[in-house]
C-alpha cells in the first residue's frame, strides 16, 4: 500500500513539474507616435517617449506584458472599439464626452496649458499679464480657448504648434500658449529654442491624461490601474516627468 502511495505521489509531482508556467497576460496598446516627448519614433523607428516608459513600468508592476502598436490618430478609438488593441496609450485627455464610450485609467499627467516666452520676459507668467501683447496659439486647442477669454490680448493663430513657437523665437509674438508636454518638447529638448525660450509658470488648466480601454473591459482596466498606482506611489512617474517633461 505504501509503495502504491509513493508511486502516486511521484507521478503527481512529475505531472506538476512538467506543467508549463501560466502565460502572462499581454495587453496591446495603440499609440499615435507623433507627439514628442510623450510618444514618438527615434532615429531607428522605435517608439519611445514618456508614455512608452510609463507603460513598461506599469506592466511590470501590474503583472502583464505590454506591446505598443503605432497607430494613426484618425480611427484610433474606432480600433479600440473594434478590439484591434486592448487600450489606447496616446496622450489621451480624459473628458466626460469620451468617458461615455470608453473607460479610463486613473490620470497620470496634467497636460494643462502653459505660457512660453523669451527668457528676457520670464515674468510674463500669467495670462493677466499679457494684455496688449501678441500671443500665438494653435487653432482649435484649449490654449486658443483660454487666450480668447482675454479681449485685451491680440491672438495670432497657427495650423501647427511649431509655427507658433518659431514666430516667438524670431520675435514676431510675445508669448505662446500651448499644452505642457508640447512646450517641454520645444523649449526643454530642442537645441534651437532652449537657450532662448522658457516655460513661464506652471500649467493653468487641468487636462489630465489617462489610458483608455474598451467600455466594460474591467479586467484590463484593473491590471492597468494596479500597475499605475504602484508606479505613482514608488516615485517612478515623478522620475519619468523629470526625464521627459522638465529637462
Amino acid at each position: 500500500m505504501k509503495i502504491f502511495q509513493k508511486t502516486l505521489l511521484a507521478v503527481a509531482t512529475l505531472a506538476i513539474t512538467a506543467m508549463p508556467a501560466l502565460a502572462q497576460a499581454k495587453l496591446v496598446f495603440g499609440s499615435d507616435a507623433t507627439y514628442p516627448p510623450m510618444e514618438f519614433l527615434d532615429a531607428n523607428k522605435n517608439i519611445v517617449g514618456f508614455d512608452i516608459d510609463l507603460i513598461q513600468a506599469v506592466a511590470k508592476a501590474g503583472g502583464f506584458e505590454a506591446v505598443v502598436k503605432n497607430t494613426a490618430w484618425d480611427g484610433i478609438f474606432a480600433g479600440l472599439s473594434a478590439g484591434d488593441y486592448d487600450g489606447v496609450l496616446s496622450s489621451v485627455t480624459i473628458t466626460a464626452e469620451r468617458a461615455q464610450t470608453m473607460d479610463f485609467s486613473a490620470p497620470y499627467v496634467n497636460a494643462g496649458q502653459v505660457i512660453i516666452v523669451n527668457k528676457k520676459n520670464k515674468n510674463l507668467n500669467d495670462l493677466k499679464l499679457l494684455g496688449g501683447k501678441t500671443v500665438g496659439v494653435q487653432i482649435g486647442t484649449t490654449g486658443a480657448i483660454e487666450v480668447a477669454k482675454f479681449k485685451n490680448i491680440t491672438m495670432k493663430t497657427y495650423d501647427e504648434a511649431g509655427l507658433a513657437v518659431e514666430d516667438l523665437f524670431i520675435g514676431r509674438t510675445d508669448a505662446v500658449v500651448i499644452d505642457s508636454p508640447t512646450a517641454a518638447s520645444y523649449v526643454l529638448q530642442n537645441d534651437k529654442y532652449k537657450a532662448t525660450l522658457l516655460i513661464a509658470g506652471k500649467p493653468f488648466t487641468t487636462e489630465e491624461y489617462g489610458i483608455a480601454v474598451k467600455k466594460g473591459n474591467t479586467k484590463a482596466l484593473a491590471m492597468i490601474n494596479k500597475g499605475l498606482a504602484a508606479v505613482i506611489k514608488d516615485g517612478t512617474v515623478a522620475k519619468l516627468k523629470a526625464k521627459w517633461l522638465t529637462k
